[in-house]
């Protein structure tokens, strides 16, 4: 990232990133949908962040973390 360029911090709950880190670690970005490119490269970036940013606990979550996470992340969800 550009030292340069405008940032913006956001603050996640510990299980949604658990559940995007993991997500995006064993998702094909070619396979999903989006109208533009950019969106895409978001997605990358979002994860090279995640990979350089967030604590080991979240990064190296094992398979039992990652169910605990998706649990809780899930556990409230009206839709």
């Amino acid at each position: 990232m550009e030292d340069d360029l405008p940032t913006v911090s956001v603050r996640l709950w510990r299980a949604d990133a658990i559940v995007l880190f993991d997500w995006l670690m064993t998702t094909d970005l070619d396979s999903v949908p989006v109208t533009h490119p950019a969106q895409k490269q978001a997605l990358a970036d979002l994860l090279s962040r995640l990979e350089w940013a967030a604590d080991a606990d979240v990064t190296g979550a094992t398979a039992k973390d990652i169910a605990v996470a998706q649990s809780e992340v899930a556990r409230d969800m009206d839709w």
